[in-house]
């Protein structure tokens, strides 16, 4: 059915913007047909200039880390793609787990506990990446698994818990009732030691 005039389907735009989304971080076998599909979305992120309908929806990925859920806004996401290949960085800071190629561009990979200084606790399948950045750098950074897409209320948004004290609790925006944890991921890009040098004699 056609919109009428001068209106806006906000919630169908927002449907199709997450359904090419879910299909973009989808693993998948075809490495063509998963550039066309991020190439797409990077698009369709491009056209949307306006705020959504009430003003107050925050787009954002859904992740797992070593139990815990934490959320990325989607304009900061680039891509995201399997743990497979990547080069460890000896001289790089503990929190960096090394360098990969994504399509002819060097990145590092982040251990968001590790730049947390989190206690290890038991073990962890850290087998996605996501790729994350802005006008000034990109990194990756590492996921045990990825729950999909989901708009978030910046009203329903709480400060950070006493749970989150230490160096996480600078980073994080926000934490919802659910404990879904909102990540500032414009504080993390913009933090120096995220700048690694490697000197090369």
């Amino acid at each position: 059915m056609p919109l009428k005039s001068s209106s806006i389907d906000w919630a169908l735009l927002l449907k199709r913007q997450e359904a090419a989304f879910q299909a973009a971080v989808a693993p998948s076998d075809d490495p063509v047909r998963e550039q066309a599909l991020l190439l797409e979305r990077a698009r369709q992120l491009s056209l949307k200039k306006e705020p959504a309908a009430d003003g107050t929806g925050i787009d954002c990925l859904e992740f797992l880390l070593s139990g815990e859920r934490y959320a990325i806004e989607l304009s900061y996401i680039a891509a995201t793609l399997p743990l497979t290949d990547f080069t460890p960085l000896f001289c790089a800071p503990s929190f960096v787990l090394g360098i990969t190629n994504l399509r002819g561009r060097i990145i590092s990979i982040v251990d968001l506990r590790r730049f947390f200084e989190l206690p290890a606790l038991g073990l962890s399948d850290l087998n996605r990446v996501i790729v994350v950045g802005d006008e000034r750098m990109e990194f990756g950074v590492l996921a045990d698994s990825i729950v999909g897409t989901r708009s978030v209320s910046a009203a329903d948004l709480l400060p950070t818990p006493d749970t989150f004290a230490g160096p996480r609790e600078e980073f994080v925006a926000g934490v919802t009732a659910e404990r879904l944890a909102l990540l500032d991921m414009g504080r993390i890009l913009a933090d120096p030691r995220m700048v690694v040098h490697e000197e090369v004699g």
